[in-house]
């Protein structure tokens, strides 16, 4: 039996600014959205590509919670760009919050950044080869 991972789920405040986030800022597409009216809440399901072969970003809005603490145990998502700092400028042009500018890692060559989702979830970018 071959295993793969799904998705990660995240719970948002204002689903509409999470999907705009996700779609417009990182060129994600929104693969499903649902709601469950007797629980009071609402999937959607964001991602570079169709669910049967990628892993894909749950976003869970639940009627009646405006905000969540994010705790410390969550770390971050991971995206992979060609060029962080192109991206970083966009992303800001556009009201990302950049948390970390382009640069290389503490002790590392690896060019990274970081960035916040509407929600605060952190969304690490990472400069790929090539």
């Amino acid at each position: 039996m071959s295993w793969r991972m799904l998705h990660t789920m995240i719970r948002v405040g204002n689903l509409d600014h999470s999907i705009d986030f996700y779609t417009r800022l990182l060129g994600m597409t929104l693969l499903r959205r649902q709601d469950y009216p007797d629980g009071r809440f609402t999937l959607a399901f964001v991602g570079y590509g169709d669910e049967a072969a990628n892993t894909v970003i749950e976003l869970t809005h639940n009627w009646d919670t405006e905000a969540y603490d994010l705790g410390n145990g969550f770390g971050h998502i991971a995206l992979g760009v060609p060029d962080i700092y192109a991206a970083c400028e966009t992303l800001a042009a556009n009201g990302a919050k950049i948390t970390r500018p382009p640069g290389p890692m503490k002790h590392g060559s690896t060019v990274i950044a970081f960035i916040e989702d509407p929600d605060g979830y952190k969304v690490e970018l990472i400069q790929t080869k090539g």
